[in-house]
């Protein structure tokens, strides 16, 4: 059996951690310069509020049921999550953990008797509330790709479910997968489930009894075929193993003002890069292209209009890498090749491509310029960061006083991260 172990409203749970009189009150918090709602308690959506919907579109709704609003507090956020991750190794063992995301871990319970599933579960998510005051929801399975499912419905009715469900036999499998959607499977995206749809199969039951011949076909190969049989309760994914490899990694932010200067735009895409180097090697990845855009309005007749107009500019790589210093560098130069004064600049990001496994490189010979095998240094900057929750350790070509960062209007304290912040207890 594996397990998947999902903090409920994540975002919304690190804001009431230091907040006991937001326990009963609605809670939603922001996407990047409080733009769009990203996280909600279970409150806030019995009121309406859809996710992903523009702020100022709820505003009224927020305003009149008096619901509390927080901008992402990247630094809490994360530290909370090394906590909870923490706690699941202590319970179930370093080995038998994966963290798949901020929010959820896979557990591999397959030394586990069956009659101990529950009994563990429950546990599990009593221990990781009174420890780290964050609730969580546990589906179990046969395979990672059930154990969603079962997780989804554990969320979807927690007073009947106590936030655990548990999928073995037969009959409560298919059950459950009568009531998933197909656009709620785990791996199918929202084109594929609309292409479902209109071939007539509208939940994952009906996909689970496709032969494997038409998943092949139908559903991307390979993973198609191995969605289908996890959908039948045969594993075919490994702990530590996603359904998914990604092709390429992004960082892009929208400026939390206008820009002008180039030594903004600069330090920018330098942080920017460094943040999809992080996200490389966490992966495992090297990259053999960069590419870096800039989104900006012309200037006519000296007032602006809201008409973006996308540049950028790509680079191959003389070698597969992810050191941070060599991404900047020529991150920075396509930055320059991009800029043109007079411009207002609204956003810019950073798109690493031609992903490889950093085990299967194969190294230029003739590459001279920056050092490549920087490795060591990597994985320490990352271990500083990470154990701080930040960006404790960068370089400075991304910036000290950071003019063009994202609004956070209604950001709360780093409780945890920072000393002028911690919780005052009188």
């Amino acid at each position: 059996m594996k397990a998947i172990v999902d903090c409920n409203s994540f975002y919304c749970a690190c804001e009431r951690l230091f907040r006991p009189e937001l326990h009963q009150r609605p809670v939603v918090v922001l996407s990047n310069n409080d733009g769009c709602v990203i996280a909600r308690t279970d409150e806030a959506k019995q009121l309406g509020i859809a996710m992903g919907e523009p702020f100022f579109q709820c505003r009224d709704i927020i305003e009149k049921n008096g619901v509390a609003v927080f901008s992402s507090n990247y630094p809490l956020y994360g530290d909370i999550s090394l906590r909870v991750m923490d706690t699941l190794r202590r319970l179930a063992g370093e080995e038998h953990v994966e963290v798949y995301s901020v929010d959820e871990a896979f557990l591999e319970l397959s030394h586990v008797p069956p009659a101990q599933l529950r009994g563990m579960a429950v546990n599990i998510r009593n221990t990781v509330q009174q420890w780290t005051g964050i609730p969580v929801s546990i589906g179990m399975a046969p395979t990672k790709t059930l154990a969603k499912v079962a997780n989804r419905l554990a969320k979807k009715d927690k007073p009947r479910t106590g936030c655990v469900m548990i999928l073995a036999a037969p009959h409560e499998i298919q059950s459950a997968l009568e009531e998933t959607p197909v656009e709620d499977i785990w791996g199918i995206g929202r084109r594929y489930a609309a292409k479902l749809n209109r071939m007539g199969i509208d939940n994952a039951w009906q996909l689970s009894k496709m032969p494997v011949e038409w998943a092949r076909k139908h559903l991307g190969g390979v993973v198609g075929v191995r969605l289908m049989r996890e959908l039948n309760g045969e594993p075919c994914l490994t702990l530590q193993e996603p359904l998914t490899v990604k092709k390429q990694i992004a960082t892009t932010r929208m400026f939390g003002k206008p820009v002008f200067d180039f030594s903004e735009i600069r330090e920018a895409v330098a942080a920017y890069t460094a943040k999809a180097a992080e996200k490389l090697r966490r992966q495992s990845s090297l990259a053999g292209m960069i590419q870096v855009f800039v989104v900006a309005n012309g200037k006519k007749n000296e007032k602006y209009e809201y008409n973006p107009q996308h540049w950028y500019r790509y680079h191959l790589l003389p070698y597969p890498t992810a050191d941070t210093g060599l991404l900047i560098h020529y991150a920075v130069r396509l930055a320059a090749e991009l800029f043109h004064p007079d411009i207002r600049y609204l956003k810019a990001g950073v798109i690493l491509g031609e992903l490889i496994p950093d085990n299967a490189a194969q190294m230029n010979l003739f590459a001279s310029g920056l050092p490549h095998n920087r490795r060591a240094l990597m994985q320490a900057i990352d271990n500083i960061n990470a154990a701080y929750a930040g960006e404790a350790v960068r370089y400075a070509a991304s910036g000290i006083r950071r003019l063009w960062k994202m609004k956070q209007m209604h950001r709360s304290r780093c409780y945890t991260t920072r000393w002028e912040e911690l919780f005052e207890v009188r």
